[in-house]
This record gives C-alpha cells, sequence and structure tokens, in this order.
C-alpha cells in the first residue's frame, strides 16, 4: 500500500478520536471559574477544635457563632456559676401577737452578712385596711422607720425596712411594729423583737 495513503488514513483517524478524548475529560477551568464554597478549594479550612460538618453548617447558612454577653474589662455579663453563695440570715423575733380587733403580728431583726434590717409579718382580719409604722433601732441611736400600708384582706404579709450597713453589734438592735386605723385614731398592736433567740434561716 502506498504510504502517503496510510500516513492520510492515521491523520484522519487521529482527527477522528480528539473530540471524544476531550468530551469525555470534562470542562477544563469548570473547578477555577466556580465560586469557592463548602467542600470545594480555595475554601476557608474549619476553625481548630470544632467539627469540618458544624464549620460547611455556619459558612452555608452565612450565621456567625453566638457570642456569650460580656463586660467592658472582658469578664462574663453573667457570673451566676461562679458567685459565691449568699449568707445564712440570722433573725431575732418577738412573739406571735393578735389583738381583740383582729390584728396578728410577729416583728423581727434580721441580719444577713453586714446587712441589718427589720420585718414584720402580719395578718389583718379587722376588714378595713390599716397602716403600720415599722421602725429598726441601732446600738447608736440610730432609727430608720417604714410606713407600710396593710389591705383589707386577710392574707398574710410582710413588710421590711431597708437594709443598712449594721453598726456595732446586731444583737443589739431592735424592732417595733405599730399597727393603727388608717386616720390613725387608735393603736391597735404594737409588736416589738425585744424577746426570743437568734434563729437561723
Amino acid at each position: 500500500m502506498n504510504p502517503r495513503l496510510l500516513a492520510l488514513l492515521g491523520i484522519v483517524a487521529v482527527a477522528a478520536l480528539l473530540p471524544l478524548a476531550g468530551a469525555a475529560a470534562g470542562p477544563v477551568f469548570e473547578d477555577a471559574k466556580a465560586p469557592a464554597g463548602p467542600g470545594r478549594a480555595g475554601a476557608l479550612p474549619p476553625p481548630a477544635g470544632g467539627g469540618a460538618q458544624e464549620a460547611g453548617a455556619h459558612r452555608a447558612s452565612g450565621a456567625e457563632p453566638e457570642a456569650r454577653p460580656q463586660q467592658a474589662d472582658g469578664r462574663p455579663a453573667h457570673p451566676a456559676a461562679d458567685a459565691a453563695p449568699l449568707p445564712d440570715t440570722l433573725s431575732h423575733c418577738g412573739p406571735e401577737l393578735s389583738s381583740p380587733d383582729g390584728v396578728e403580728a410577729q416583728t423581727c431583726v434580721l441580719t444577713q452578712g453586714a446587712d441589718t434590717w427589720a420585718r414584720t409579718y402580719y395578718r389583718n382580719v379587722t376588714g378595713e385596711a390599716l397602716e403600720a409604722v415599722l421602725s429598726v433601732m441601732g446600738p447608736k441611736g440610730r432609727t430608720v422607720q417604714m410606713h407600710c400600708a396593710v389591705g383589707a384582706g386577710d392574707e398574710p404579709g410582710a413588710c421590711d425596712t431597708p437594709r443598712e450597713r449594721t453598726s456595732g453589734v446586731a444583737a443589739h438592735y431592735t424592732a417595733v411594729a405599730e399597727f393603727a386605723s388608717e386616720s390613725g385614731d387608735a393603736l391597735l398592736l404594737r409588736s416589738g423583737s425585744n424577746s426570743g433567740g437568734p434563729q437561723g434561716s
């Protein structure tokens, strides 16, 4: 056979096979043109210590990891887990008293840590609204008063004076609660903390 004819047939065969080989290989620049996304080359690596699946989910949704609230100095804004438990509350309470008119009360001096204050527990079954004045007296003559509105309902209630820094010995504090009609004409009951030993709560 003529050598020229063989060379021509070879060139035709190569020209016919080249398109088939290109179609099987696919687009050469597809990965270079596509934007980087989860699982593609060029995507940022997942953060150290976090799973690759979790990091990919954050990138796919566009959500940022939730940040914990912090104060200006960098400490957590809610250090409840690290906070020390509150100290016990000590109470010096007088006896439970009641008046013929239907007022029941018990008055206490309370101490917690460095603070001292007074509290009176009461129940009003007179059927009328009353006025109560709660006083706490310190060992150096300082007196703090609180005016308490006592409703006409017979549900138990309580009234506190503001907490103040303990001055001297807490056992030297005394408290008195006086219950009267709203007009102030008649004193119905006086309840004090001057009897009874200290009790923990």
